[in-house]
């Protein structure tokens, strides 16, 4: 099974970009998508149904803003659109798709760059959130979460650790909050599993800003995050740079 995750960075864009001419070649079995910034009527018919694919999607309210998808080539049994905590599914960022006892999650934390007011909802999200991400754990289904998490666990994980220790996405708190779901409540970072000392190799953003894509100077904030079962069937992971649909890059996992 291959699972793809991607920022998109807006649909529209990533759309013009030429994303469908490789998602075709990709032939990937599910595409988790973040950062949709379109609502339904700005959806054409390849965007909401791909050749191959059925399309769901949790749209946020306001226009041009967040919001979630996930592509599937097998209807799911079932589709879960938001956490059921108005606040936050306001903003369009959680959609579940249950295959059997599978469950495959796109999700897109907040970001908390833009200022005080939200750095602390994404902490808010952050503490509700992990009562979710236990109660998923403890469900005893195989689920994987894709998305952007907005957050850099290790210094291994962005090319600047010293220079951004006091800015959100790589804060002591927000990378205390990634080790204690992996250390304490039990998920996997697939793809450090995989690639457990990959440094500047491991980026999957880069600030439009400078010459940061030119230089690498990049943030692995994008994670493929699994029960155990499940994550001990991944058997490969790379992240696609050759072509550019947003300032992320696709997050590849094969499972058998």
């Amino acid at each position: 099974m291959k699972i793809i995750s991607l920022n998109l960075n807006g649909i529209r864009s990533a759309t013009n970009k030429g994303l469908y001419a490789w998602l075709k070649k990709q032939d990937a079995d599910i595409v988790c998508m973040q950062e949709i910034k379109a609502q339904v009527g700005d959806m054409s018919d390849e965007m909401l149904n791909p050749d191959g694919y059925f399309g769901y999607f949790h749209y946020a309210e306001k226009k041009g803003y967040s919001g979630v998808g996930i592509y599937s080539k097998t209807q799911p049994d079932s589709i879960i659109v938001g956490l059921g905590i108005a606040d936050i599914d306001r903003e369009g960022r959680y959609i579940e798709a249950r295959f059997g006892n599978l469950s495959v999650v796109s999700l897109y934390l907040p970001s908390g760059s833009s200022g005080e007011e939200r750095q602390a909802f994404k902490f808010s999200v952050m503490e509700r959130f992990m009562l979710h991400l236990k109660m998923l754990k403890d469900s005893g289904r195989d689920v994987v979460i894709c998305g952007d998490w907005n957050i850099a666990h290790q210094e291994i994980d962005l090319k600047n650790y010293k220079g951004n220790r006091k800015n959100s996405g790589f804060l002591p708190e927000e990378r205390a909050w990634l080790t204690a779901l992996f250390d304490d409540v039990g998920w996997v970072d697939v793809y450090r599993k995989l690639h457990p000392e990959t440094t500047d190799a491991c980026y999957t953003w880069w600030s439009n800003r400078g010459q940061a894509w030119a230089k690498n100077v990049g943030w692995r904030i994008d994670y493929q995050i699994a029960t155990t079962d499940f994550a001990n069937k991944a058997v490969s992971s790379s992240i696609y740079k050759d072509e550019r649909f947003s300032d992320h890059a696709p997050l590849i996992v094969e499972y058998q």
